[in-house]
């Protein structure tokens, strides 16, 4: 268990979950070096809101938000979020990502991550039929009101079931 999640577990009994997601992710220093800050977390962990804003710590050469501040804006969110909301008998993993510059940011942008209750009993169900599945997050970086979009990132997360990840581990290291 890392220290971030035995933080979890132990701040959530005293703060909630939504405000210990905002603020442990706000506080922690691999995401304070993004940028980025988390502004909204919803009571029941399925929105999940951030605003990047641009200053000097992320201007790049031509005088808009450095594409690696971006990404690293929105890498960790979407299986974070999951995590909290499939529970502790599953395996996320973030598998891959793709990012799709559409044009510069000079401006402060924003990005919403959002699953729905459906979206999660799928996954769960998935799982449960094929131990493990891969599914496709794709986040838009806007501008506030939602007019412009300046990249899209595409996450591929690994969710398995944990007893099954297990057993699949200890069978490939005896290979």
């Amino acid at each position: 268990m890392s220290i971030y999640q035995t933080i979890a577990k132990i701040g959530s009994r005293y703060v909630g979950k939504p405000r210990l997601f905002k603020y442990g992710f706000n506080l922690s220093p691999m995401y304070r070096r993004s940028t980025a800050k988390i502004v909204h977390v919803s009571n029941d962990l399925l929105e999940v809101s951030i605003k990047l804003p641009i200053s000097y710590k992320n201007r790049n050469y031509v005088n808009s938000i450095f594409g690696g501040s971006m990404f690293a804006a929105v890498d960790p969110i979407p299986m974070v979020q999951l995590m909290n909301l499939i529970g502790d008998d599953f395996v996320v993993w973030d598998k891959s990502a793709q990012i799709f510059f559409k044009r510069p940011a000079r401006e402060n942008i924003y990005a919403d991550f959002t699953y729905s209750l459906e979206e999660v009993d799928e996954i769960r169900n998935k799982v449960g039929l094929q131990n493990e599945i891969e599914i496709v997050k794709t986040t838009s970086l806007t501008n506030r009101d939602k007019t412009i979009v300046y990249c899209e990132v595409k996450k591929t997360i690994y969710v398995a079931d944990k007893a099954y990840f297990k057993e699949k581990r200890e069978k490939s290291k005896k290979r």
